[in-house]
């Protein structure tokens, strides 16, 4: 971690077992009572010693006590020993406080007390304290855990005991205990007893408190991927009731269900159907592997059926793979998906790819297959009338063909990787293929709907107009002709796998409409990207050069921008409106690339078309990683400063407004995509299947949810300062470091 940019997580967001170590007990042992002048055998004897753990929060007992083995070495007494509590992190309040009481079993009696003391695991700044602590006993009493303590365990460097001459003839066997770490029966039966359905017509006319009130607000606040707390979820099933006309209710609500129980499951199904009707952005929670219930599926796919086609389409890959969290192979939300193809035919293309990628999984190829015969059957089956002139016959072969041309594609690039040469020889043999011995590309038998957009028919290829990248993979890029006698442009790589890429240019996309659905038009460039394969796939081709390219041609961005929108009387000589392009689209990319956390930001794969828009492509590293060492946190480069007039002018300033004003409309929206993140948990996705909690636990620190609106916006520029200082040279070290970053 560099400079300020800071790492967290909440505790209630933590679902492991509170876990400490007690190591040894220094100093002198107190004379027991026990222990008189005339008895001289204490003399001869050691102490048999142990340590009993106990947690209390709020001042009170919480669970039950834990106790090291016995110790009876001598000084110094060890015990190194690591005790795990049922109790988890999330349970926990900041009043939360250990309390440790030393006993000496070799006393034979009652007064084996040696001392106790007590510790608060959260600093007065409510930060889990975390390292060694030495704490003082207070002699002869038992920890005391109420507040304030008796026994506060003064965190000190003195010893305040040592051994004395102790010992004793008795024995200490150890039992293992069944029950340790099992939910405890009181507690299990209180919790039932305050759900039983006898309390439903009790529960059905009670009303919040206050207090009530705003703890719920808080909890409904919550992002979708915090786990409620005991107290938490017992809050909701008491005020059930009177919830259901809150809609941001229903998640949370059926987050608190034991779906185990029979009759309490059967409940929380009756109340979610007369529950007000939740937003499609919270629809998409209840497909998460969380919700295991048929129901509760069913229910979210009735809601996703209120989806015009534009919004569907937006989050179909994420559908396509919520079907691995579906209790069988013909579930609702298969059929709804089928059922939505049959009336568009870009979401038929769209579902056809993404689920026939996924049948080289092995674990869920079977599920994936059957929705594919179940797309193919449906459509084959189709009247004409549904689809206009084309029966449903000859569309789905529109779309098979879509396949046949992707694999001559494939075989075309392991000739072209064979010829011997620079890559000029490798573009005569691919022009040679194209219109020789393949030379049906050149004019298609039929036309052919195109993978990335299948409202565009494509009738050939334009050998003369066609390409290869010059790089280790050799993308081919190529022109093809339309029915409408146009043309459009696309790259094909095979041997790098698109799906990472996909799903970020997807997110654009649907960044780029809730921006626009505030009015707010970042000129951003969401071009199409297709994995039509694990390694292969298609992608549009956008005009453009790199900023390395343009740097090394025209010195600066801004004599680039001058080359085609020359304006005399214009900021820096160019158009205000070419300047105004530039500027929201550098906020717009600066803002997405900070939450998505992409990485491996350089010169050559950040582009500027020549209407002055700005844009990422490559996206090989993302919710954090960097294969560089210290980046900044925003990807910002020197020359796009430099282009706005400076880090002091009034284009910067508006720059950092146009950041602002996109960060907090983003955050609105931050359960939409944090949702969408979680259905990809179970995908093949390099950087997400590596560790999915991890990434989307980062994905939701970018949002900053802990701050309001306007804390937010200080905390943005903040970030935005401290990139943009790193690029200059007054600044050092850590600044330093970020800087090479660039380079």
């Amino acid at each position: 971690m560099t400079g300020n940019e800071f790492r967290f997580f909440l505790s209630c967001d933590i679902n492991l077992p509170v876990t400490f170590r007690i190591e040894r007990l220094e100093g002198n042992l107190p004379q027991s009572p026990a222990s008189s002048e005339l008895d001289t055998s204490t003399e001869n004897r050691n102490a048999e010693l142990y340590v009993e753990c106990a947690l209390y929060i709020d001042g009170a007992p919480f669970g039950l006590s834990t106790k090291t083995r016995l110790e009876s070495s001598g000084y110094p007494y060890c015990w190194n020993e690591l005790i795990t509590l049922s109790t988890k992190y999330r349970d926990l309040t900041s009043q939360a406080q250990l309390a440790f009481t030393v006993w000496d079993v070799s006393c034979g009696n009652n007064d084996g007390l040696v001392g106790g003391a007590t510790v608060f695991l959260f600093n007065s700044k409510k930060q889990l304290k975390a390292g060694r602590k030495k704490l003082r006993l207070w002699p002869g009493k038992e920890a005391d855990g109420t507040i304030p303590s008796t026994t506060p365990g003064k965190e000190s460097g003195a010893n305040f005991y040592a051994p004395s001459p102790v010992s004793s003839t008795n024995e200490l066997v150890t039992v293992w205990d069944p029950e340790v770490g099992r939910t405890n029966p009181s507690e299990h039966k209180q919790l039932k007893l305050a759900r039983s359905l006898a309390r439903g017509i009790i529960d059905r006319d009670l009303k919040p408190s206050s207090n009530e009130r705003k703890s719920i607000q808080r909890i409904l606040k919550y992002p979708p991927t915090r786990t409620l707390s005991g107290d938490e979820r017992q809050l909701l099933w008491k005020f059930r009731f009177s919830l259901m006309s809150e809609k941001r209710a229903l998640t949370k609500f059926l987050r608190c269900v034991e779906w185990t129980d029979v009759q309490e499951a059967k409940q929380a199904i009756d109340l979610m159907g007369r529950w007000e009707t939740i937003d499609v952005a919270d629809a998409l929670e209840l497909l998460s592997p969380v919700f295991e219930s048929e129901e509760v599926r069913a229910y979210a796919v009735s809601v996703l059926e209120r989806a015009d086609d534009e919004e569907l389409q937006c989050y179909l890959l994420q559908l396509v793979q919520a079907l691995r969290f579906e209790r069988s192979d013909k579930s609702r939300l298969s059929l709804f998906l089928v059922q939505r193809s049959l009336s568009n035919i870009e979401i038929a293309s769209f579902l056809r790819w993404y689920v026939a990628v996924e049948l080289h999984d092995p674990t869920y190829a079977k599920r994936f297959y059957c929705t594919y015969d179940m797309l193919e059957d449906s459509m084959v089956k189709m009247e004409a009338a549904a689809n206009g002139d084309e029966d449903g016959f000859k569309l789905w072969q529109s779309l098979v063909c879509q396949t046949e041309l992707t694999a001559q594609l494939c075989s075309i690039m392991r000739d072209v990787r064979n010829v011997r040469g620079g890559t000029q020889k490798k573009i005569e043999k691919l022009r040679q293929l194209l219109s020789g011995l393949l030379s049906e590309l050149t004019y298609f038998e039929e036309p052919i709907r195109s993978p990335l957009a299948p409202r565009v028919l494509i009738i050939g290829i334009v050998p003369s107009e066609s390409s290869i990248f010059k790089s280790a993979l050799h993308p081919l890029r190529l022109t093809c002709r339309t029915a409408s006698g146009g043309t459009c442009k696309l790259i094909f790589k095979k041997g790098d796998d698109l799906r990472q890429d996909q799903l970020v240019i997807q997110m654009v996309t649907l960044m780029d409409r809730l921006l626009k659905l505030e009015n707010l038009d970042l000129h951003l460039t969401p071009y199409r990207v297709l994995a039509t394969g694990q390694d292969e796939g298609m992608m549009e081709f956008i005009p453009s050069s790199s900023l390395a390219q343009i740097l090394s041609e025209h010195r600066s961005i801004v004599n680039y921008l001058q080359k085609f929108h020359p304006d005399e009387d214009g900021p820096f000589g160019i158009t205000a409106q070419c300047l105004e392009t530039f500027i929201k689209s550098c906020a717009g990319y600066s803002v997405i690339t900070y939450i998505l956390g992409i990485g491996d930001r350089h010169l050559d794969n950040l582009l500027l078309r020549d209407d002055g828009r700005l844009f990422h492509v490559d996206f090989g590293f993302i919710l954090g990683r960097d294969p560089k060492p210290f980046p900044p946190p925003m990807k910002l480069c020197k020359e796009m400063v430099e282009a706005m007039g400076g880090a002091e002018s009034q284009y910067y300033t508006r720059f950092k407004s146009y950041c602002c004003e996109a960060y907090n409309i983003l955050r609105k929206s931050s359960n939409l995509i944090l949702n969408l993140f979680h259905l990809m948990a179970g995908s093949n996705i390099p950087d997400i299947a590596s560790d999915p909690e991890k990434g989307i636990l980062k994905l939701q620190e970018k949002f900053r949810l802990d701050l309001d609106d306007e804390d937010s916006i200080h905390f943005f520029q903040d970030l935005i300062n401290e990139s943009v200082s790193a690029l200059f040279p007054q600044m050092v070290e850590t600044i330093h470091r970020w800087a090479q970053y660039w380079r």
